[in-house]
């Protein structure tokens, strides 16, 4: 840094106060003299300082001590009521030893001289490096303080994303429940819009949760998911004065990608366009489909023509210059007080990581669009999904389910006795053994991991302690699976997310009851 800041220091505005002409010269002379290149702004008036102030936006301030009608004292606390890092440095003939210590209290950088004006050149570069530095620290503690406000969201996130998973259950099997009610078209609706519910529910759970922890793994990605994520994390930010659009052309579209990140993408870009937009504006977050020809791309991006997905966030705000434009890419470049200015660059590299690129327009006072495009894979069709119904349906098979929570084991055992299993219900690990002991070995145990008392592992364990080598559906979080390392090798063992749909549920049964009785090992985990 220090090399930077000799002879290859870039132009920096220096902002003088001083009433004698003479004197500024002579003060810029030193400057001159050192090889320091600078734009300069001269005032010896309050009002025309405030102005310089916000107009120039000086990297160093050098002031006279007094003058008529202001002060070097009054500039350096109007000063620090706006910026408590920029540097600012005393050069006056009359400042007193007792001055000079109670102006370096008060927030100045440090003084010099008229009289011996030869070390104002190193003061300049000092103060430059050292206000430099103390920029890097703030930035440091900022980001500090980002991460650790993230690590309280994710142990948030993941205390109540199991309560929040309990309370959707019901929700995803009572509404495929009332869809087999079709004689009563207003059942029907029911179940599809409870189910609906559930689904959507499940997906803003899944997407807050792996957002606060930071996931970065390749999974398919929604796009109505997407997008619903992200309206429910804007919630209480866009003001009253601020209209939010949202529009999917095709929100069942689905590509490989990371949604966590791409979240973190749309969010920074939303977040920009509405502070661009002080006094109220639209924002509008689109998508649609590209197809992009390999003369779209720039030289320095990797040309591959073909399908794209286009994510659009569009903004009425203030708009940016050439200037702007030229350098939003660049690390810790920013137009905000208090920002960092990494957010485009964390966007940018999140598009490239997706094999994407980035498209900005934006003029003054007609707003920005940002372009997002992420290439588009064809997706195999999914040839396991099973639509028969008769398939799925029980042979008066028993089946053990052990789940805690009262309404959730309900549903479960009716959803099954009513694709004719012989569904029993045990509310914890004990009650399930002490089944066992009474009516014999099921054929097929349905286990909540999640258990306080007796937890599902234990219970497992027990089972398997009993004789018990049949087929096991251990329902678990996606988020917190259960540590089974001390369990013994299970050859029948189908771990399953929770919550799971009437169709899963009933898939997943009907394949392991199949391959348990047949003697082969699965071929993974649900």
């Amino acid at each position: 840094m220090s090399d930077r800041l000799h002879r290859g220091l870039p132009k920096i505005r220096v902002l003088q106060i001083e009433d004698s002409q003479l004197d500024a010269e002579l003060v810029l002379s030193e400057l001159d003299a050192d090889a320091i290149d600078y734009d300069v702004r001269l005032v010896d008036e309050e009002r025309d300082y405030l102005a310089v102030l916000e107009d120039f936006h000086p990297h160093i301030v050098l002031s006279d001590l007094s003058m008529p009608g202001f002060s070097g004292q009054r500039a350096l606390e109007l000063l620090r009521e706006r910026d408590q890092d920029l540097p600012f440095i005393f050069v006056s003939a009359t400042l007193g030893e007792e001055a000079a210590i109670e102006a370096l209290r008060n927030g100045a950088t440090d003084y010099i001289l008229k009289q011996n004006p030869a070390r104002l050149a190193s003061a300049v570069r000092r103060a430059l490096r050292e206000a430099e530095a103390q920029r890097a620290r703030r930035r440091a503690e900022t980001e500090l303080i980002r991460a650790q406000r993230f690590e309280s969201l994710a142990m948030l996130a993941g205390g109540l994303s199991h309560d929040l998973r309990n309370l959707l259950q019901p929700l995803l099997l009572a509404g495929d429940s009332l869809q087999d009610y079709q004689e009563d078209p207003r059942l029907a609706r029911l179940g599809r819009l409870v189910r609906d519910c559930g689904k959507r529910g499940l997906d803003m759970v899944q997407s807050m949760l792996s957002f606060a922890r930071g996931a970065r793994r390749a999974e398919q990605v929604r796009v109505g998911a997407l997008l619903d994520a992200l309206a429910l994390l804007l919630q209480g930010s866009v003001p009253r004065t601020v209209t939010l659009e949202m529009k999917a052309s095709d929100p069942e579209l689905s590509f490989d990608g990371n949604h966590t990140e791409l979240q973190q993408c749309l969010l920074n870009l939303s977040l920009n366009a509405i502070q661009a937009m002080p006094e109220g504006g639209s924002l509008r977050i689109e998508t649609a489909q590209a197809s992009l020809p390999e003369s779209f791309f720039l030289p320095d991006e990797e040309a591959q023509a073909g399908n794209y997905l286009c994510l659009t966030v569009a903004d009425s705000g203030s708009g940016m210059d050439d200037e702007v434009l030229g350098h939003m890419f660049e690390p810790f470049y920013t137009t905000k007080d208090t920002g960092t200015g990494l957010g485009l660059i964390s966007c940018k590299r999140i598009v490239a990581a997706h094999g994407g690129v980035m498209r900005v327009e934006s003029q003054p006072g007609q707003g920005t669009r940002f372009h997002i495009y992420i290439p588009l894979v064809e997706q195999p069709s999914d040839v396991a999904e099973l639509d028969d119904e008769m398939n799925l349906q029980g042979e008066a098979e028993r089946v053990l389910v052990v789940v805690e929570e009262a309404g959730q084991l309900s549903l479960l055992v009716d959803t099954l006795d009513s694709w004719g299993y012989q569904a029993h219900a045990s509310q914890s690990g004990t009650a399930a053994l002490q089944w066992i002991e009474a009516q014999g070995v099921p054929d097929l145990v349905v286990l909540d991991a999640d258990m306080n008392l007796f937890t599902g592992v234990r219970t497992l364990a027990a089972l398997f302690d009993h004789g018990y080598r049949r087929a096991v559906l251990l329902l678990a979080r996606p988020d917190a699976p259960p540590d089974m390392d001390e369990l013994p090798v299970m050859e029948h063992l189908y771990l399953v997310d929770k919550p799971i749909s009437t169709q899963k549920l009933l898939r997943t049964v009907r394949e392991a009851l199949e391959t348990s009785a047949a003697g082969q090992l699965p071929e993974g985990p649900v």
